[in-house]
């Protein structure tokens, strides 16, 4: 469609300041805005052309996420960044989160294709990569079920 383009993930967090620390310091985003609503806020972070949006949600998550992330429909399964190398971001990260998956090796589909599956401060799954590549033999074609 013309002229539209992904905006943002809202996130309910426990503590905004702790999630916004977090996707700050080890996925390099920065405070865009902030809507005060009165008793709450909510936070803007953004990197590039990608934001997340935090919002205040004061209870502990229904059922944590584990592995890759939630499987039922209807529910986010995570949010995946690409960086350079999956040990050097696990090195910084320390044990700031906890490792749900991985890392594992994805060389049967990509040489060089690495992963690794972190929990944030709220449960939220997250994925860190290096290595993807797309297929470039897909490039304008959709089998019969839209994929």
């Amino acid at each position: 469609m013309a002229g539209l383009v992904w905006s943002h993930v809202g996130l309910n967090c426990v503590d905004q300041k702790t999630t916004e620390e977090f996707y700050t310091r080890y996925f390099g985003f920065s405070r865009a805005r902030v809507v005060d609503l009165g008793e709450s806020k909510i936070v803007f972070l953004r990197k590039g052309d990608a934001y997340l949006e935090l919002f205040a949600a004061g209870t502990e998550p229904a059922r944590p996420a584990h592995d890759d992330g939630p499987q039922a429909p209807g529910r986010m399964r995570h949010l995946a960044f690409q960086t350079d190398s999956v040990d050097a971001f696990l090195a910084s990260l320390g044990d700031t989160a906890e490792v749900t998956l991985g890392p594992l090796d994805f060389d049967d589909f990509i040489c060089g294709w690495r992963t690794v599956w972190v929990r944030d401060p709220d449960g939220v799954i997250v994925e860190v990569s290096q290595g993807y590549e797309d297929d470039r033999s897909h490039e304008g074609s959709h089998d019969k079920d839209g994929a």
